[in-house]
């Protein structure tokens, strides 16, 4: 009978403390403890909450695009109000609705009702992130302003960390998902997408495509993101002359809804990579870009007509050479070349103005 006793699991209430302090939640069996399995994984080194960060702007603006996002909203509003309370600092968040079909307005104008920091625009159909973020920037009154997806898997306890990395003296801080939750396709061809444009823009960072950013006001005064353009705003900032640079931030797999990313989005990048290379290098003096081309393609031509009209002095007949066509066609295009050039220098001639210029200070 004793012994039956003593073999009896024995669970001591949740209440219960040991003489250290500390709560017991123990079975006894056969005389040795063991411990249940903890039903919440909590993952090694999450981060905890910012307890008094210090920052030395006076008001945040948060500037969240959505597309379909009805059940991550809520939640989403709740992570926001914890990841900014220990800033201690006034803040807003503009939602930016990019023509949802689903109730996302509806909940964003509740949870307005209750909350004025929750501000709201809403397009009549879907303009694309670029346009969206772009309204949502001119609405924006905070001095510093932060971008973040609105599926959940931004993590909006990475504000503080973005915000401090403005204070040590950048204009603007990306997020690097170094360890991502996302499909296959997704993950690896962005990070194709990534060394391409690394390559090309010669900017060092790892993503160039987080939704998660930090801006000081004056970067997002002086963007002009249109298209699909929200891609390379890291680079469209650097070549106005502000500093960037980038931070590992958490990234979550997606709970509620389903990706927007479609294989047209990837081809559109590169065309748009094109686009604003241009647009950033040349754009104030095509000439540089159209004369390269032209001169290179004239001069071509040029050896190779000389060439044949040496071999033509020389007795041999030029009348079955395509190679005559082919020096006569590049010296033409260099011409044309040259000509897209000039007219491009004066219509840059003629538009050119003082706002066009970045200006960091005067007296």
């Amino acid at each position: 009978m004793a012994e039956s006793e003593q073999n009896k699991p024995v669970q001591t209430t949740p209440n219960e403390k040991s003489e250290s302090g500390q709560s017991q939640n123990t079975f006894r069996k056969g005389g040795r403890r063991y411990y249940p399995k903890k039903r919440y994984y909590k993952p090694k080194g999450s981060e905890q909450p910012l307890q008094n960060a210090k920052i030395s702007f006076q008001k945040i603006s948060l500037v969240i695009p959505l597309f379909n996002e009805e059940e991550s909203i809520l939640p989403l509003i709740n992570e926001i109000r914890k990841a900014i309370k220990p800033l201690n600092k006034p803040y807003e968040v503009i939602f930016v609705d990019d023509g949802s079909t689903d109730g996302s307005l509806k909940i964003i104008k509740d949870a307005a009702k209750t909350d004025t920091r929750l501000k709201f625009i809403s397009f009549r159909k879907n303009y694309g992130k670029s346009a969206a973020l772009q309204v949502g920037f001119k609405a924006a009154t905070g001095d510093a302003i932060i971008t973040l997806d609105a599926d959940l898997q931004d993590d909006p306890h990475e504000i503080p960390n973005l915000l401090k990395k403005l204070d040590e003296g950048f204009d603007l801080c990306s997020g690097w998902k170094k360890e991502r939750f996302d499909p296959f396709i997704k993950k690896y061809s962005s990070r194709f997408f990534n060394f391409v444009t690394k390559l090309i823009s010669g900017i060092n960072i790892h993503d160039f495509n987080c939704g998660l950013k930090a801006y000081k006001r004056e970067v997002v005064q002086n963007l002009e993101v249109y298209g699909e353009l929200h891609r390379y705003i890291p680079v469209l900032a650097k070549w106005q002359g502000f500093t960037i640079t980038e931070i590992p931030v958490k990234h979550h797999p997606r709970r509620y809804g389903k990706t927007k990313f479609g294989i047209s989005r990837f081809f559109k990048g590169f065309i748009d990579l094109i686009t604003v290379t241009f647009v950033g290098r040349y754009i104030k003096r095509p000439m540089h870009f159209f004369g390269f081309f032209g001169a290179l393609s004239f001069f071509i031509g040029l050896i190779v007509n000389g060439y044949l009209t040496i071999e033509w002095l020389s007795g041999k007949a030029l009348s079955n050479r395509p190679m005559l066509f082919l020096g006569m066609l590049l010296v033409i295009v260099g011409v044309q070349f040259f000509s897209v050039g000039l007219l491009g220098e004066m219509l840059v001639h003629q538009t050119q103005n003082e706002k066009e210029y970045v200006i960091k200070d005067r007296n």
